[in-house]
């Protein structure tokens, strides 16, 4: 049976029209990006690159990532306090509020107050925003591992004597990192008078800098803000448990992925808008997000868990350029989501977004504020050190290196003091 010519050709030229039209599918896409995000690539680095801060290693042959091995977990260096022998006198109260970047400092606060005036902390409550919007601490966190990793410290019972009348105590306001001064000319005169206080921490400034003055209560501090807190069993299955499913996606990037601090809602309050003081931007937008990831080198195929509590529209761009992008509703087990996704209380979903974000492998904070500075806290202490701050890159890409965090590269957080 002969072969017509005339039909071989046809096939040949179907074929080649398939392959092209293949091939401008597959630019169109990508020049989409490009055009987008002009010279956004993958980059390969070497396993070791050298920066103002020292020596960064990075995972050998990446290609998908400027990804950062991390460092070993740090060891606490303060100095344990005991009691002095004198039974405490007097009790003080305080809650806790507005999320656990507030918790870590309001805690904090109260037992540095707590053990200078020589008083027995009662176990905080935890209150929402609205009115009546209140939960018992060991809701969230574990009771008995606060009380025993204060024991020697000071004295911590779970409620008031039946004999003692919170009608009694004293409201005083205490400014966040409450130095010894304070205490021993603002409050612990009213405590003498009245031997019980109720304390409000108050918050002039997110400070979270390491400082050169040092007192007696610091060791106190670093003990009650970084020994003390862990989530219950519940809530911290839960937490594991979305963790572990974001590793899963993340196969491609050796199960890695990327936290951003992004919330819609807050991008559009006004002190969002326009600059610092410092000159520098204190929120980016979720396409600035992207632009940032994807010219310091992170591809198409990198997970990041964004902390908006549903999903916004304005969020799609970053979805385009990165498809692995997840809020708490996509990756949540679904027989937890009735207790801790739909209740109307948010504390749950602040506490999964804190602690989620102190355990990624790497952190971005397009919100400047508290949350990024106790979530860098958690970060330093556990080895965790990749916190990326995002900026306006002229050009075609940037080196990752020159976005560490200031308490990174600068080792200026405080935490820096309470670990070595």
């Amino acid at each position: 049976m002969g072969v017509d010519l005339r039909q071989v050709v046809a096939g040949v030229l179907t074929l080649t029209m398939f392959v092209m039209l293949g091939n401008m599918i597959k630019r169109d896409h990508f020049d989409s990006v490009e055009g987008k995000f002009p010279g956004a690539r993958d980059v390969e680095f070497d396993s070791e690159k050298v920066s103002e801060q020292g020596v960064v290693s990075f995972s050998k042959r990446s290609t998908n990532g400027p990804w950062i091995e991390s460092g070993q977990e740090l060891k606490p260096c303060w100095k344990e306090s005991t009691f002095d022998g004198v039974e405490p006198k007097g009790f003080v109260t305080f809650s806790l509020t507005n999320g656990p970047e507030y918790h870590v400092s309001q805690i904090a606060d109260a037992v540095v107050v707590a053990r200078y005036i020589g008083a027995t902390l009662v176990l905080p409550d935890i209150r929402g925003n609205k009115p009546g919007d209140e939960r018992k601490f060991e809701e969230i966190y574990d009771v008995d591992k606060f009380v025993k990793s204060l024991y020697g410290v000071v004295k911590v019972v779970k409620g008031l004597p039946d004999d003692v009348s919170i009608r009694d105590f004293t409201a005083v306001k205490v400014p966040n990192r409450v130095s010894d001064d304070h205490i021993a000319e603002q409050i612990k005169p009213i405590f003498k008078t009245n031997s019980n206080i109720r304390l409000a921490t108050f918050f002039p400034s997110v400070n979270m800098r390491k400082t050169t003055k040092t007192s007696a209560s610091d060791s106190v501090a670093c003990l009650a803000m970084f020994g003390t807190l862990e989530l219950q069993p519940e809530v911290d299955e839960v937490v594991e448990s979305m963790i572990e499913r974001l590793r899963t996606l993340s196969r491609k990037s050796n199960r890695r992925f990327i936290a951003v601090d992004l919330r819609a809602e807050i991008l559009g309050k006004k002190g969002c808008h326009g600059s610092s003081s410092s000159g520098t931007k204190s929120c980016f937008s979720a396409q600035e997000i992207a632009i940032f990831l994807r010219k310091i080198g992170y591809d198409k195929d990198t997970t990041i868990y964004l902390t908006q509590p549903r999903w916004d529209e304005s969020l799609d761009v970053l979805k385009d350029i990165f498809p692995k992008t997840y809020t708490k509703e996509s990756i949540m087990p679904a027989d937890k989501k009735a207790k801790f996704l739909k209740s109307e209380d948010s504390e749950f979903e602040k506490v999964i977004d804190f602690y989620i974000c102190s355990q990624s492998d790497v952190f971005v904070p397009a919100i400047s504020g508290l949350f990024y500075a106790n979530v860098a806290g958690k970060r330093i202490a556990s080895g965790k050190t990749q916190i990326l701050v995002p900026a306006d890159i002229p050009g075609s890409s940037a080196s990752v290196t020159n976005h560490f965090s200031p308490y990174i590269s600068k080792k200026n957080h405080m935490a820096h003091s309470c670990f070595c």
